[in-house]
């Protein structure tokens, strides 16, 4: 499968960390525990269209791209965004267990 979309990459100052937490939710989720309950909250990267690449860098389709542009923007975050197009996965590694 061909996607087309854009990379988009974001610095922020690792020393606010009040940013960096909002910014972390957003991206990846976050899971509450409440009265032995667990509430799950996805993040950006887990819906579909969304590709995390590495530290800062995203790749999303045109359809999501104001959504991760208007938290960007709303949170005064600076970013890039270019136009990219991924090609088809050729192999996924299984996820690493991890030990606690």
């Amino acid at each position: 499968m061909h996607l087309s979309g854009f990379i988009v990459t974001w610095d922020v100052d690792s020393r606010d960390k009040s940013l960096c937490g909002r910014l972390h939710r957003f991206i990846f989720g976050y899971i509450l525990t409440k009265n032995e309950r667990e509430y799950r909250y996805p993040g950006f990267v887990e819906r579909p269209g969304v590709r995390y690449l590495g530290q800062s860098v995203v790749f999303v389709i045109p359809d999501l791209l104001s959504d991760l542009r208007q938290f960007l923007e709303a949170n005064r975050i600076d970013h890039v965004t270019m136009t990219a197009s991924l090609g088809a996965t050729i192999f996924a590694s299984s996820p690493s267990r991890r030990t606690s």
